[in-house]
């Protein structure tokens, strides 16, 4: 099937997210069962939070204010992105979670300079982790995806073209392990199902389960 002939997928990611890399890795057997096409967005956990901090735990809303962990992994990704494209954010944002998620290295600058040097980018994009200067782009960037959905959900975003033009958008789905094969392509039916419904918000049940990364 060509190219052209794919429906877009758009996702909103903050690579610091264990859950939207589940989400993720599963749109990625997707891409292998259905004709889609991820396109890759950045979105912020810090942004989301920044006016509820008092809200929140404290060591989660310690990552997320200024100069938090919260800040680095996302803005060197918008860095990377508003130099050298869209086509490098997927790459990027595999090596950061591969690093983050998978092996279990943490958020720090030795896991961003390491995933950096994965994805064949240049190592000084790093210094864009303590920088504000596409702050504004990255703001712009969480806006498109989360106006989707509104502020009460995080990352992942996901959306889609409709039948009638207009996107069907959702946050989720929150699934772990990453489904593969048809149990991937059962997931993308059903969710494109419900979601397409006028007037359908949610479906949940407890989380018994935490990320199984494979």
């Amino acid at each position: 099937m060509s190219e052209s002939a794919k429906t877009p997928a758009d996702f909103w990611f903050d690579p610091i997210c264990p859950w939207a890399w589940m989400t993720s890795r599963w749109m990625l057997e997707v891409e292998k069962v259905r004709p889609v096409e991820v396109r890759w967005h950045v979105m912020s956990l810090a942004v989301l939070n920044e006016d509820k901090l008092d809200q929140l735990p404290e060591q989660y809303a310690e990552n997320m204010r200024p100069g938090g962990k919260s800040w680095g992994p996302v803005r060197v990704v918008i860095a990377a992105q508003q130099l050298y494209g869209d086509e490098v954010v997927g790459r990027l944002y595999t090596a950061l979670g591969t690093r983050f998620h998978n092996q279990g290295l943490g958020v720090n600058p030795e896991s961003i300079a390491a995933a950096l040097e994965d994805a064949g980018l240049p190592a000084d994009l790093i210094e864009y982790a303590d920088k504000d200067i596409y702050d504004a782009e990255l703001r712009a960037s969480h806006k498109a995806g989360i106006d989707l959905v509104g502020q009460e959900v995080g990352t992942p975003v996901i959306a889609v073209p409709g039948s009638d033009g207009d996107q069907i958008a959702f946050f989720g789905p929150v699934v772990t392990p990453a489904p593969k094969g048809d149990e991937a392509a059962k997931l993308w039916d059903g969710t494109l199902m419900v979601a397409s419904i006028p007037g359908f918000y949610e479906i949940k049940r407890t989380r018994t389960q935490g990320p199984i990364f494979d």
